[in-house]
């Protein structure tokens, strides 16, 4: 049966009668993409404003999506969809969204599209950058000291080409004000929720979140599911031998201190190497990596909790769910129920 699209709108729009009747005044929102940008991921980036705008909750706005570079193309299942605006979308624009970069590397996007990205913040746009797109605000400078996010699986690599930028790929979204970051895929759809929360209010927020058949209010803080990968280690580098002697010790509870030791260095050169190489602080690392171990646990067997906080190093049952819930924004209970062994055979509900 298909979806009753005007009485959806209608409900959309009348659904709070204390809403205020003022309109809110006409935005410019640009999309910038880049030659290859998956179909898949516009859905993220786009999603959230397209159907408020379908639903008429941001009357006057103006949409665009923004070729990043010449000849630029979004495709997809057998698609290839040219981009029609060019950059000066981006100088004019009030708000600026980033979901994508081929291949983040230390030669950085072309210097058209920085610069045109640092002329929209300098006259006063907030800008944002999802999954790879951080790269880019990052290449542009717009990042320098500032908290930021990305895909859990990139962080490593931003943090490397940019190092002024605090990184935390814990997250799923950084509201900095002005200049905002989130992580890949579904985080996406939340900032842009986060962000038309900030410009509508959260009663229409949350009637397009029911619109979309997605959680009203993700806070950004909450945790991407995150399996850390463990970068490939040069086994004559002191630093990379204490990580591999970590990894397999994490029911052993030790602090940093004692793999500085191990390294033969001191603790302040052992914590710059150490991120170096992962991308985090040394205590940051060795606790995701006791959580990761947990993960592994409840999914896969059914020892009691705190039998799970021993495995793992944690010094008790509290102290793991203390920190299980930090990192995975989750209790390890709640976790067991969703991805144990158990919970495979009962299917989605």
């Amino acid at each position: 049966m298909g979806l009753d699209t005007e009485l959806l709108t209608e409900a959309f729009l009348n659904g709070d009668r204390g809403r205020a009747e003022a309109q809110p005044a006409a935005r410019r929102l640009v999309v910038v993409v880049f030659d290859g940008a998956p179909l898949a991921s516009m859905s993220f980036a786009f999603g959230a404003f397209g159907m408020a705008a379908h639903h008429g909750a941001l009357p006057g706005t103006d949409l665009r999506i923004v070729a990043g570079e010449p000849g630029a193309a979004i495709v997809g299942g057998g698609l290839s969809c040219p981009v029609p605006h060019d950059l000066e979308a981006i100088r004019a624009a009030d708000l600026v969204v980033v979901p994508y970069l081929p291949q983040p590397t230390a030669e950085g996007p072309p210097e058209p599209v920085l610069e045109a990205l640092r002329a929209a913040h300098a006259r006063g746009a907030r800008v944002a950058g999802l999954c790879s797109g951080p790269f880019v605000l990052a290449a542009a400078g717009l990042l320098d000291g500032r908290p930021a996010t990305t895909h859990w699986s990139l962080a490593a690599r931003l943090a490397e080409l940019h190092p002024s930028v605090r990184v935390d790929a814990s997250v799923l979204y950084v509201d900095d004000g002005d200049v905002l970051t989130a992580g890949g895929g579904a985080a996406g759809m939340d900032l842009g929720l986060h962000l038309i929360r900030s410009m509508l209010g959260a009663a229409d927020a949350n009637r397009l979140a029911r619109a979309l058949v997605v959680p009203p209010h993700r806070p950004g803080g909450q945790a991407q599911y995150i399996e850390a990968p463990v970068p490939e280690l040069d086994a004559g580098d002191p630093v990379a031998e204490t990580i591999a002697w970590a990894l397999e010790h994490l029911d052993s509870a030790f602090p940093v201190a004692a793999l500085a030791r191990r390294a033969h260095m001191s603790r302040r050169n052992y914590d710059r190497r150490f991120r170096e190489i992962t991308g985090s602080a040394p205590a940051q690392w060795l606790a995701h990596q006791r959580v990761i171990r947990a993960q592994r646990l409840l999914e896969t067997s059914d020892l009691p909790v705190d039998e799970v906080a021993r495995h793992c190093g944690f010094p008790s049952a509290a102290a793991l769910r203390a920190r299980f819930r930090q990192v995975a924004g989750v209790t390890p209970t709640a976790y067991r129920e969703t991805f144990s062994h158990r919970a495979e055979g009962r299917g989605l509900s």
